[in-house]
């Protein structure tokens, strides 16, 4: 299975102790999902097969890359979970943290952003279709998402429930040191404790529909290879397949 995770495990020297390191990038997906991504050969993961791996390490220290743009609240719940009940201390080090992935940095004991990162925090985000009852069930529901979201920031930040509200309400953007400021990162990597800029990224160049897990559009493309095998014309299906960018 294609994976967008990956444990590293560091032998012992005579100078340095035996190490773990666990590599995050890709998209962040649910186990019923991750056929999809296997499919088409993208890179993916099923939280269980994650936290079977994870179970190999345990009482060991681990120090956790991450860099992606999120996905699946609940897989990205499940992962925190698996994080936070690790025994041994666990650092996250931050290339990128948006949306979903950032939930599961703050399963981290310790937090260190590099200092060209990005953490991004928001409001949960999905997809709807039925009549107006159904509707109104779909934003009851993301209040109620959002609600344990909110709280994963407070445990690490200490910062208000209200405070973290507004800021996903504002969808923020923090680099290294205003995370830092902010609470959701506890030190920069590669320098030292000098304050650096405090400004809040606001106008950064990126489409925020982006992070939202895509496993809609694997579902699309699933349904397209379905009519390509029911399509007897050549032609027809070539053109499919150049539609899909498959040849």
């Amino acid at each position: 299975m294609s994976k967008f995770w990956k444990f590293i495990k560091n032998e012992a020297t005579d100078t340095q102790p035996e190490s773990v390191e666990l590599l995050i990038e890709g998209d962040i997906v649910d186990d019923d999902d991750v056929w999809m991504y296997e499919w088409f050969g993208e890179s993916a993961t099923a939280p269980n097969a994650f936290k079977e791996e994870l179970s190999q390490f345990d009482g060991k220290d681990l120090s956790v890359w991450i860099d992606s743009y999120g996905g699946s609240v609940f897989a990205g719940a499940s992962i925190y979970n698996a994080l936070k009940e690790h025994k041994g201390k666990v650092t996250a080090k931050i290339n990128k943290a948006m949306s979903a992935a950032s939930v599961i940095a703050m399963a981290a004991d310790e937090i260190l952003m590099s200092p060209v990162a990005v953490m991004m925090i928001h409001n949960p985000l999905t997809t709807a279709s039925g009549n107006m009852h159904d509707l109104r069930k779909v934003a009851d529901v993301l209040d109620q998402v959002k609600e344990s979201i909110i709280n994963a920031y407070v445990t690490k930040t200490g910062r208000s429930r209200n405070k973290i509200s507004q800021m996903m309400d504002d969808e923020t953007w923090m680099s290294a040191n205003v995370a830092v400021k902010e609470g959701f990162a506890d030190g920069v990597l590669y320098q030292n404790n000098e304050a650096q800029s405090e400004e809040i990224i606001h106008n950064f160049s990126f489409n925020r529909l982006a992070i939202v897990n895509s496993a809609n559009q694997s579902i699309e493309n699933a349904i397209k290879l379905f009519e390509i095998s029911i399509i007897n014309h050549e032609d027809e299906t070539e053109k499919l397949l150049l539609e899909l960018d498959l040849i």
